[in-house]
């Protein structure tokens, strides 16, 4: 019940600032029918006749997911992709789950803020602005903490103890690029002559990263 009662609040504080990003409705409702190949600025309608219950609900966020990676965590969305009746609205929902000592990795969302609230355990976040300077915190059950929209942010969980918390998006499709992820495993491939000199190391400190941050076959 009370994952619940966050889940409402986190949405209505997402929903006040829809209009700083996402485009507002001009219609009631939008389910999004990903099927029509249709997509300019979110997803085409499908026909109000066959819009149901089913558009609107996403049953996702209610257990821990299950971790299975080096970083030690697990962000399960609920955007338009899983709920396509959020198409238009300018909301979204996530609950990300951390094993002990487990980070969601530095990262940005191009397309929205994001507020967190912890469900369970201490976490270490923060991010860190344009003029270079860290806003950081430890944040605890019951706590929240919001991430201005496309500043690099992150997550770690320094117990001992699993942690796990419900995030909120003023858009339906916020997006996430992880800062790593995107620069060493970029199809095609970022020149290593570029990865050498921004981050100061050599052609095998690169060639390492790459295979730690390569997607399992």
């Amino acid at each position: 019940m009370a994952v619940k009662v966050v889940a409402y609040i986190l949405f209505i504080t997402a929903i006040s600032g829809a209009l700083a990003n996402d485009p507002d409705l001009l219609q009631d409702l939008c389910v999004a029918k990903p099927s029509s190949g249709i997509k300019v600025n979110g997803f085409a309608c499908k026909d109000e006749a066959n819009v149901t219950e089913a558009d609107f609900f996403f049953a996702g966020l209610a257990k821990p997911g299950q971790i299975n990676n080096s970083v030690g965590s697990l962000v399960t969305g609920a955007n338009v992709e899983k709920i396509p009746g959020l198409n238009t609205l300018g909301v979204s929902l996530a609950r990300i789950d951390y094993a002990p000592d487990g980070l969601n990795p530095p990262h940005t969302h191009p397309r929205a803020t994001e507020i967190v609230y912890v469900l369970e355990g201490t976490l270490d976040v923060g991010f860190i602005t344009t003029a270079n300077k860290l806003i950081a915190k430890t944040i605890t059950k019951g706590d929240i903490f919001a991430f201005p929209r496309g500043l690099v942010h992150f997550q770690k969980n320094n117990g001992d103890k699993s942690a796990s918390v419900i995030s909120a998006f003023n858009s339906q499709l916020p997006g996430t690029q992880s800062i790593a992820v995107t620069l060493f495993t970029a199809t095609p491939a970022v020149p290593d002559h570029v990865l050498t000199k921004a981050f100061q190391i050599g052609t095998k400190e690169v060639n390492k990263i790459r295979s730690k941050l390569a997607p399992k076959k």
